[in-house]
């Protein structure tokens, strides 16, 4: 029995004409495709082939703008080199950011849930009152959130 590796990138959103207060509406479906067609432009039928097979976006907070993708060890390198090369999401203008690779899910959360208190941090001076402030931290540290769906489809 053959043990495949997979790599978790943590990305994140930047989207300059949405205010940082809004939510992003950012469909992880777009998100996937988007990837999937920038890896079709810089490294053609092969790039896209080798990161097919394995190739989910696992995690997408429309607050926070983070996102993890899951991809094989190996052809993982054609999704990091892609990244940076993405300016549109659908009609959104976009910058991508790598901020972590990590082998396993695990540690891709503990790495969010670092970022994301610092972020929250920031915010809660922001805000006024305790019921603003609460539902803030159930947004931005809610984990759920993921497109089933999308990985439904890709796994079969």
């Amino acid at each position: 029995m053959v043990r495949f590796k997979n790599r978790y990138i943590t990305v994140e959103i930047v989207c300059p004409f949405v205010s940082e207060d809004k939510p992003l509406h950012l469909k992880p479906k777009i998100f996937h495709d988007t990837l999937l067609s920038k890896i079709q432009l810089l490294h053609g039928d092969f790039g896209v082939a080798a990161v097919t097979n394995g190739f989910l976006t696992k995690y997408c907070n429309e607050n926070t703008r983070i996102a993890i993708i899951r991809s094989r060890h190996g052809p993982h390198r054609f999704v990091t080199s892609s990244l940076p090369f993405i300016t549109k999401i659908g009609k959104l203008d976009v910058k991508l950011n790598t901020l972590h690779v990590g082998a396993t899910l695990k540690h891709s959360f503990k790495f969010i849930e670092k970022h994301q208190r610092a972020y929250l941090d920031s915010m809660w001076s922001k805000l006024k009152t305790d019921e603003e402030r609460q539902k803030l931290e159930a947004a931005v540290l809610d984990y759920t959130k993921t497109d089933v769906a999308i990985n439904i489809e890709n796994i079969a």
